[in-house]
């Protein structure tokens, strides 16, 4: 993983439940999903009181666009429970309520590495 050249500091956390439904509805099937994410995006940009409403600014997390996408473009969640959280620079960052903290997806990773390397000695040994 890439270091960060400055850390942030982070002026609001909050935790917000979604509704996606209302947004969603008015869209094509095949464009639901698509639709879901620019109604997320532009719900935390209004509550989080982003400058302008820039929608670019919103940041979503990994497992949240993964949980989003898990039954594809034209079923998604009618609500979804996130975490967000503003810097002193205005961006902010969104992630699933239920995800993983960077600390412990870090040792995961760092684990399958001793993994992996102790198979390869185990290979040479034989």
């Amino acid at each position: 993983m890439a270091k960060k050249e400055e850390e942030s500091k982070i002026i609001l956390e909050r935790e917000y439940n979604v509704p996606l439904r209302r947004e969603w509805i008015k869209s094509p099937r095949w464009k639901k999903t698509n639709k879901a994410v620019r109604a997320l995006r532009e719900f935390l940009a209004k509550h989080m009181k982003v400058e302008d409403r820039d929608v670019s600014k919103v940041k979503i997390g990994k497992s949240l666009n993964e949980e989003m996408w898990k039954h594809g473009i034209r079923n998604p969640p009618h609500h979804i429970k996130v975490i967000a959280k503003k810097d002193d620079k205005g961006n902010v960052t969104v992630e699933l309520f239920s995800a993983p903290s960077e600390e412990k997806i870090e040792a995961k990773e760092k684990k399958q590495q001793e993994r992996k390397e102790n198979r390869s000695w185990k290979e040479r040994k034989c």
